[in-house]
């Protein structure tokens, strides 16, 4: 018999916890969530205040079952999942489908898992919170109906199988307003001055003062006018400015700002970030990684002060108790730390050791004293004219918190640059070395990383800790949007040099607008935006989305009843769904570029069955009337940018390139992409190596040689009794593959080349039969015609 029967939702925290726990407890896991919405109907019984009708997911049978059978055997009942609101969420599904008893089932949170905090929690075990538990449901019920509601629309009047959800659209539309405001820049160019001035010191050494020309010319002919002015100029020191300056740290990492240093320091990904950090938690190594807290326990204040000590002296002990700005931080009570100070270094994998040490660093330095800094300015006259050049540079008087740790920022262009400054005095005098005046250029809009569309969100009220990794991971699951790196264009830029009283120019280039892990909207991204902008203004509101957000804090208080927000806000949104299915038109993101030069024919752009494409001529209901030509954009191509010269060239495809083997060599655009065709047979060509309008005969066979080495690697028998039959090489080994399907092979087959055509007819005779889903009908659209139908019944 179980004494105490403890259920957490993961296996690495249980596997843990048993460690502190006695041989009366069994720690086991529930594997996350055990139930979930049905998917028919919704899940939701709309008529009865939204009632969820929840069901246990196949892959969790095993697991209730075997927790039944150990729920009804045990003495107590310890329910341990996660302290925010879908951990509370799974502690009540829990207790609903186990159907425990309230008498011996306790309910018990901790914010970090070492034994202290455990044992603390068995001492201290609390009711579920149904008031968490509704604002979880809330959230579910209200993502489902946007979901399900809007998602058919879009299928109907965008292309099939898109998808619609609350904040992730919202933040689609963020990125995709992004790319627009960068569409629709334009560089402007200015020149900025800078000379380089040689003082000599009281020892007679001379060192080199840089000083800055405050002023930008926007163009070439004044600076020019400014440069020659300075012809025969002394340069002396007008005035020393000397301020003291102090930064202070950071506060210590919410999920939030976490997500955003992993990505700018380490290069992770918030869905990564947050998968490392799960692990860091689950081995005891942090506190829980989904917090809207910036405030630290005093355990933990007390534990800085000793370690920062120990490691730096007292001068550099600075106790800090922050406050979160965020009003509705209620997720957790304590921001993101080690579990031990004392402990700078741990065991495990290179990218959790690296995390740990982020995490440790900004949670020590938040401790520790200000930096003091000196900023030092030396105005510089110029005798021939009444303009100024300054020389800044900072001098740090005392390091404090620098010692550990630095914040990174998210201005790409920002550049800080530490400069030791010569010593000066008032009215020295200075010598020209060089005054250069070098053309630089505005800067775009900076396109969201990772890290940068969480702050945004999080600014905007969007959102919570637990929403932000998988929100951005859904957006690029669903192709709306893609994080990629693109090169730089080369462009040209002047140089205009000052030099012993000699003007020169010289024009030198640069690489531009490089992107690294950036955020870019897909076509598919920015019509579907458009579509939901047009006709779903409500859920497509920044404001909306954020006040959603702090309705579900009022359920998680107890102020507000869950069902009633639901119904508020799921009325006039339904009848805005029937509205657009009725009346809304066809959105393809359709856009006429101009006529073919040899045709006359009108080309333009649009969404298409298989993704953006161009289109050659308009379609005509006319039998005898030639039929459009159609041609897949090509990568790189969008629907707002492309050229008509660009989309002309797309229409030049399929190219003959020649013969190879006595056999033509083509290469076109199809639906997965450019390929080469040869004998039958296609060759993808390499994404980013490859251009289907550039690509030669000499590059084609090589593709199509690789090929044929790939598909004679993949074959490794056929039979004569049946050419259907074949023996196959597959990512996973040996299979036999017959009438369209697959049949595996044991894996301590030697060689598969031994197996006779009887040898294969056994196997695949005595393969298991594989369970036939009968294929529903397509409800969903006739669900739609009848809902239309009954409204318009209820309108008669």
């Amino acid at each position: 018999m179980v004494e105490n029967l403890v259920i957490v939702e993961s296996p690495a925290k249980a596997k843990t916890i048993e460690k502190f726990l006695g041989k009366n407890f069994v720690v086991k896991s529930s594997f996350g969530h055990i139930r979930d919405l049905e998917k028919k109907d919704f899940g939701i019984d709309i008529k009865n205040n939204f009632t969820p009708n929840y069901i246990v997911s196949t892959d969790k049978k095993k697991v209730v079952a075997e927790l039944k059978k150990l729920a009804k055997e045990a003495s107590t009942v310890w329910i341990a999942s996660d302290e925010d609101r879908e951990g509370e969420a799974i502690a009540w599904h829990l207790y609903e489908v186990l159907k425990l008893k309230k008498e011996n089932t306790k309910r018990i949170v901790f914010h970090e898992i070492t034994k202290e905090a455990i044992l603390n929690a068995i001492e201290n075990p609390r009711d579920i919170d149904v008031n968490l538990v509704n604002a979880q449901q809330a959230r579910r019920i209200l993502d489902r109906l946007v979901g399900f509601e809007v998602s058919p629309v879009l299928w109907k009047k965008v292309k099939p199988q898109l998808s619609a959800g609350r904040v992730q659209s919202v933040a689609v539309r963020l990125i995709v307003e992004r790319e627009r405001e960068i569409i629709d820049f334009t560089s402007e160019s200015y020149f900025k001055v800078i000379a380089l001035l040689t003082v000599t010191d009281k020892n007679g050494d001379e060192k080199t003062l840089k000083a800055e020309l405050p002023k930008r010319f926007s163009t070439k002919e004044e600076t020019l006018k400014f440069l020659n002015s300075c012809k025969n100029a002394e340069y002396r020191v007008n005035d020393i400015e000397k301020k003291p300056s102090t930064r202070k740290p950071a506060a210590p990492f919410t999920t939030s700002t976490l997500q955003q240093e992993a990505s700018r320091k380490l290069g992770f990904s918030v869905a990564q970030t947050m998968t490392v950090a799960q692990r860091l938690y689950e081995a005891g190594n942090i506190t829980y990684m989904r917090t809207d807290s910036v405030n630290l326990a005093e355990t933990a204040l007390t534990a800085a002060k000793e370690e920062i000590t120990r490691r730096h002296g007292s001068e550099y002990v600075q106790i800090r108790r922050y406050k979160t700005k965020n009003k509705g931080a209620q997720e957790a009570h304590e921001a993101i730390r080690p579990t031990y100070l004392n402990k700078d270094e741990i065991s495990g994998e290179s990218n959790e050791i690296r995390l740990y040490n982020l995490i440790w660093k900004r949670t020590i330095a938040s401790q520790m004293a200000d930096a003091k800094l000196e900023k030092t300015n030396i105005k510089i006259g110029i005798s021939t004219n009444n303009k100024e050049l300054v020389a800044s540079g900072e001098m740090i008087k005392f390091d404090g918190f620098f010692r550990v740790y630095m914040e990174s920022s998210d201005d790409e262009n920002q550049k800080e640059e530490e400069t030791l400054l010569p010593t000066v005095a008032v009215g020295d005098l200075l010598r020209e070395e060089i005054m250069n005046a070098t053309q630089n250029f505005t800067y775009r809009p900076a396109r969201y990383t990772e890290a940068s569309l969480v702050k945004k969100l999080e600014e905007l009220g969007i959102g919570r800790p637990s929403t932000y990794a998988p929100t951005i991971t859904t957006v690029q699951n669903r192709g709306y949007v893609v994080k990629e790196s693109r090169d730089g264009i080369e462009r040209s830029y002047e140089i205009i040099t000052l030099s012993n009283n000699n003007i020169s120019e010289e024009t030198k280039t640069q690489i531009t607008g490089a992107e690294n892990k950036k955020l870019f909207p897909a076509d598919i991204g920015m019509v579907v935006t458009d579509f939901l902008n047009k006709h779903f203004t409500t859920i497509m509101n920044y404001n909306f989305t954020a006040d959603v957000e702090k309705e579900f804090d009022d359920i998680a208080v107890g102020k507000l009843v869950w069902y009633e927000m639901i119904g508020k806000f799921y009325n006039p949104f339904h009848a805005n769904v029937e509205k657009t299915l009725e009346e809304s038109e066809r959105e393809t993101g359709e856009r006429i570029l101009g006529n073919d030069p040899a045709t006359g024919k009108v080309i333009l752009v649009r969404i298409g069955r298989y993704g953006p494409m161009a289109q050659l001529g308009e379609s005509s209901d006319d039998e005898n009337a030639e039929a459009p030509k159609f041609a897949s954009l090509r990568t790189g191509q969008h629907l707002e940018t492309i050229t008509l010269e660009e989309a002309i060239d797309l229409f030049k495809l399929p190219r003959d390139l020649g013969l190879y083997e006595d056999k033509k060599v083509v290469v076109a655009i199809g639906r997965f992409g450019p390929y080469v065709r040869h004998d039958g047979k296609f060759a993808s060509l390499k994404k980013d190596v490859d251009d289907p309008m550039e690509i030669d005969l000499e590059r084609a066979i090589v593709l199509i040689e690789e090929k044929k080495e790939k598909d004679r690697l993949k074959h490794i028998k056929s039979f004569d009794e049946d050419a259907d039959l074949q023996i196959l090489n597959g990512r996973w080994g040996p299979y036999i593959s017959y009438q369209k399907e697959n049949y595996r092979l044991a894996k301590d087959l030697e060689d598969p080349k031994t197996l006779s055509y009887e040898d294969c007819l056994k196997i695949i005779k005595s393969a298991p039969k594989k369970k036939t889903t009968k294929k529903a009908p397509p409800k969903k659209k006739a669900a739609a015609t009848k809902k239309t139908v009954a409204a318009k019944k209820a309108k008669k």
